[in-house]
């Protein structure tokens, strides 16, 4: 079979938008032939000039092609990678064919991978770990799963990649071998994608098949891999004393025995991030920028410096003595759990899409912390289920669309009815942030923390969780007037 990344070679790209582009790009670089296909005629429309298909023609041309450069979202089972893989075509993921084009040399001398995944706090942590890895003087990229796609950014010099990488990226990127990779935590997510949590897990664990693995030994799941993967130096990381190989937690600082033999790193106190998580993604970041020698007052000097993104704990305001924050990015009950356990007495504002995940166990670990829930969204009644069996003193109020209030009244609950517009976008998802807002408001007393973490994706109410968070900042500022 003609290699793939010859010159000449017809190649197929399966999604036309951020990644397919960025894919198109690199392609045309190197003189491949490509194909993009999309089940979107109109996305297909915005690429003048280049070969498209839709999925049925592809799929009756697939043996033509000498490889298929798929987005990460994409499943196994999709037709056209099904079709791939019976008549023996290579599927790549964008991630493998960035990884592969670097090591070869096309963009320079190979750039050193940090790679960081995990089901909660990827995206802060990478965040740091680029911000150490500039205040040690390193060209550092941010890309991946957070900024932009790492083909993008191989076209700029730099001499280290901090990339966060999500499971379908992973699963999508067999031969990837970082410098360093970390996995913080592994709780049940994307379960609608995997299948299993061996096969999440199994994809979460490709980043630790490089030089040095790293893994969140607080997190059972995580843990039980640092034995079990290829890497020659395997470090861990913990929110209490470490031990040689570890990095975690003494007398109120961050220490290192996994790089040197007990080397302070900064106060825990500089950590803008609230709670344990805050440590936790710390301590990660820290442990990758070790393995490429940064130096401790470097990594002191990244985090004094730190500022999480929009969306993560971000304190939108504070009135009457109840402070309102915005974790919209807690995109499922792991990390639903870790914003709540953060704060003393919290107003819960959950619901959303679960993705095939339970939240019974975290609802169970954070049962103590509630003094009110506002839920909302379509699976909104396991969360209620959840509260029933954990937290039967504790308020719950649903905020619904007029379809689903029969369903509810029935429950025992406080109800807030929304009217059901045609379609659920941003417009409904405002008006349904609106009311849980207010709602939330009446619940909440004077030191609490009225918290949207909603341990679910936006989807089904939401253009996306930015727009979920944006629209509890405006309810909250529009009602705290």
């Amino acid at each position: 079979m003609l290699d793939p990344l010859t010159p000449g070679a017809p190649v197929l790209i399966a999604g036309a938008r951020v990644t397919g582009r960025a894919v198109l790009a690199a392609l045309t670089r190197f003189g491949a032939i490509s194909t993009l296909c999309d089940d979107d005629p109109a996305m297909l429309a915005g690429f003048p000039g280049v070969s498209t298909v839709d999925p049925s023609t592809a799929i009756q041309r697939i043996g033509q092609f000498a490889l298929v450069v798929t987005s990460p979202g994409f499943q196994p089972s999709t037709p056209v990678l099904a079709a791939a893989a019976a008549a023996g075509v290579p599927i790549w993921g964008d991630v493998e064919l960035a990884w592969r084009l670097d090591a070869a040399g096309h963009y320079g001398p190979p750039r050193r991978w940090l790679v960081v995944t995990g089901t909660n706090g990827k995206t802060t942590t990478t965040s740091m770990l680029h911000d150490m890895l500039i205040a040690g003087g390193l060209r550092s990229a941010l890309c991946g799963n957070i900024g932009d796609p790492v083909l993008d950014v191989l076209e700029t010099p730099s001499d280290v990649l901090a990339v966060e990488l999500s499971s379908f990226q992973l699963f999508w990127a067999p031969s990837l071998r970082p410098e360093a990779g970390a996995v913080i935590n592994i709780a049940e997510d994307h379960l609608d994608w995997h299948g299993t949590m061996a096969d999440y897990t199994a994809a979460k664990a490709r980043v630790l098949t490089g030089r040095v693995a790293v893994v969140g030994l607080d997190d059972a799941r995580a843990a039980a891999l640092r034995n079990s993967v290829p890497a020659p130096v395997r470090v861990g990381f913990r929110l209490g004393e470490p031990a040689a190989g570890e990095l975690g937690v003494r007398d109120g600082l961050l220490v290192d025995r996994a790089f040197a033999d007990d080397l302070p790193l900064l106060p825990v106190s500089s950590i803008r991030v609230p709670g344990p998580v805050g440590m936790l993604d710390a301590l990660a970041a820290a442990a990758l920028a070790r393995a490429v020698d940064v130096p401790a007052a470097a990594i002191a000097a990244a985090i004094e410096s730190f500022r999480p993104g929009r969306h993560r704990s971000e304190v939108v305001a504070v009135a009457d003595g109840i402070t309102y924050v915005d974790d919209s990015k807690a995109t499922n009950p792991h990390a639903a759990e870790a914003s709540v356990l953060a704060y003393p007495r919290v107003v819960w504002l959950a619901g959303g899409l679960l993705k095939g995940a339970s939240v019974d166990a975290e609802v169970a670990r954070i049962a103590s912390r509630l003094v009110g829930a506002v839920l909302f969204g379509r699976d909104r009644a396991e969360v209620a289920e959840a509260l029933s069996r954990h937290a039967p003193n504790v308020p719950v109020v649903h905020v619904v669309t007029g379809e689903d209030v029969v369903m509810h009244e029935t429950t025992g609950v406080s109800v807030t009815r929304v009217k059901l517009v045609e379609h659920s976008d941003d417009a409904i998802g405002a008006r349904v942030m609106t009311a849980a807002v207010t709602s939330a408001r009446d619940l909440a007393k004077p030191g609490d923390t009225v918290l949207l973490a909603p341990a679910g994706a936006s989807f089904d109410q939401f253009s996306g969780y930015a727009a979920r968070g944006d629209a509890f900042a405006a309810a909250v500022h529009a009602s705290v007037r």
